[in-house]
Parts: structure tokens; C-alpha cells; sequence
């Protein structure tokens, strides 16, 4: 069973950064595509951003796009997400996501963390 933990939550003012992690067991982390994906309050849980199972290939909501960058190390079993100049509309629980496959397609969801919240001061 795939375990999916996440952290790096956290209060920031508008600008700043923060990187989140999410580490993944027992399954081969190495084949599994890894995306992200939040949901603020009263909202439905919106894509976020995607990573291949061997990281060339990466895919980011509009949003967000030029200002986050998703990236997984394959030997920590970890994937992460980097997210510069954050805006208060960013806020919402982050939750990481695993679909076990090595092909290329919108991630749907197989596996879920349990999220980390992320608030956006302005």
C-alpha cells in the first residue's frame, strides 16, 4: 500500500517562497507519476501540477505556471514543489497525488496524502 506524506505548510506573506515535500512508501516511487494539487476553502480540489515518473516531463495549472516548480528525486522517494512570489489566492491545503503508471497523461489521483496547509498572508 502507497503511503504519500506531506510537509512544509506553512504561514507566509505574500512573495514569499516555500518548497513542499512529499515522501512516498511502499511502492516503487520510480514508477509512479507524482502531481499535486490543493483545495482552498469552499472550493473543489484543483490540479496543481504534475511530474513524469522520470521527472522530464512536467505539466503546471496557469496559475501557477512560471511560479512554481515541481521536481522528484527518485533515490529519496520524495517529491517536491517549489513555490516563488505566492500570492494570497494560493492558500489552500496542498495534497500530493500518485498514479502508478510510466506513460504521460493527466494524473488522476490513485494515491492521496493527507495534505498541508499553506496560508498566504497579504
Amino acid at each position: 500500500q502507497v503511503q504519500l506524506v506531506e510537509s512544509g505548510g506553512r504561514l507566509v506573506q505574500a512573495g514569499g517562497s516555500l518548497r513542499l515535500s512529499c515522501a512516498s512508501s511502499g511502492g516503487t516511487f520510480s514508477r509512479y507519476l507524482m502531481g499535486w494539487f490543493r483545495q482552498a476553502p469552499g472550493k473543489e480540489r484543483e490540479f496543481v501540477s504534475q511530474i513524469s515518473w522520470r521527472g522530464r516531463n512536467t505539466l503546471y495549472a496557469d496559475s501557477v505556471k512560471d511560479r512554481f516548480t515541481i521536481s522528484r528525486d527518485n533515490g529519496k522517494n520524495t517529491v517536491y514543489l517549489q513555490m516563488n512570489s505566492l500570492k494570497p489566492e494560493d492558500t489552500a491545503v496542498y495534497y500530493c497525488a500518485a498514479d502508478f503508471t510510466t506513460g504521460w497523461s493527466k494524473i488522476r489521483g490513485d494515491y492521496w496524502g493527507q495534505g498541508t496547509q499553506v496560508t498566504v498572508s497579504s
